[in-house]
């Protein structure tokens, strides 16, 4: 990753934070994008070269401008880490609020589309760079309480394969990484929830969050070409195995 620039938005907690530690650990030049950046200080300072910038993403107009100023600051973007996203609201189909509802998609599945559109061009132009969106076991499997979260991600792992189809002549690497539960604060608000047997899970059942970011890193070598177009689960021993974390 030496000379590389990558770009994660929800990099201020969780596998966000973790994989701009990550990245920047191999080399990376990080550009931090986050809603708040004034939440952020003291672990951008952490970070050699890293840069800060404000992005909501589900803001068209804020995730074009911060992709912008990547550009600008780092001459180029290889990497865009697509992270940001909510498991809220979690609520039964029948009695979700719709608003809540849509705010979702428009986290973690508009949000998706937003990194993807805006990064796209500048990578095509280039004839390279890898987009890497986060997925979820919740993308193929149906949870209680879970409707806004499993229809979003599902709709963002489709928009992994089609821009695949579209992108690859074009020299773009685009797939998709289902990590499996992990330790971060989206599993205390689940566990908080008590619906459905996710949030009844040990806390020892969870990985840590460095090992999604290990595996991010990883995927942007050649070595995670087979999972192209697809999303790449962590549950998968012998994937654990490649990336060389704990089967």
């Amino acid at each position: 990753m030496q000379g590389k620039v990558v770009a994660i938005t929800g990099a201020n907690r969780g596998i966000g934070a973790a994989a701009a530690r990550e990245f920047a650990a191999a080399g990376a030049r990080v550009a931090l994008l986050v809603r708040d950046p004034d939440r952020v200080g003291d672990m951008a300072a952490a970070l050699p070269g890293a840069r800060v910038f404000a992005c909501d993403v589900a803001d068209w107009a804020q995730v074009q401008a911060a992709v912008a100023g990547v550009v600008d600051w780092g001459g180029q973007l290889d990497v865009l880490v697509n992270n940001a996203g909510t498991i809220d609201p979690i609520a039964a189909v029948g009695d979700v609020d719709p608003a809540a509802f849509a705010a979702a998609v428009a986290a973690n599945l508009t949000g998706t589309l937003h990194g993807m559109r805006a990064a796209i061009p500048v990578m095509r132009a280039r004839r390279r760079g890898t987009i890497l969106n986060l997925s979820s076991g919740a993308a193929v499997n149906p949870l209680e309480g879970w409707g806004a979260y499993c229809a979003s991600k599902a709709g963002a792992a489709m928009l992994t394969r089609v821009a695949h189809v579209e992108e690859a002549e074009q020299g773009l690497r685009i797939l998709g990484l289902s990590p499996g539960t992990v330790a971060t604060d989206m599993q205390t608000r689940i566990r908080q929830s008590g619906v459905n047997q996710v949030s009844r899970l040990s806390p020892a059942a969870h990985i840590p969050a460095e090992w999604a970011a290990r595996a991010l890193v990883w995927m942007c070598s050649p070595a995670a070409d087979p999972w192209l177009g697809r999303d790449l689960s962590l549950r998968e021993a012998g994937i654990r195995r490649a990336v060389g974390l704990p089967e």
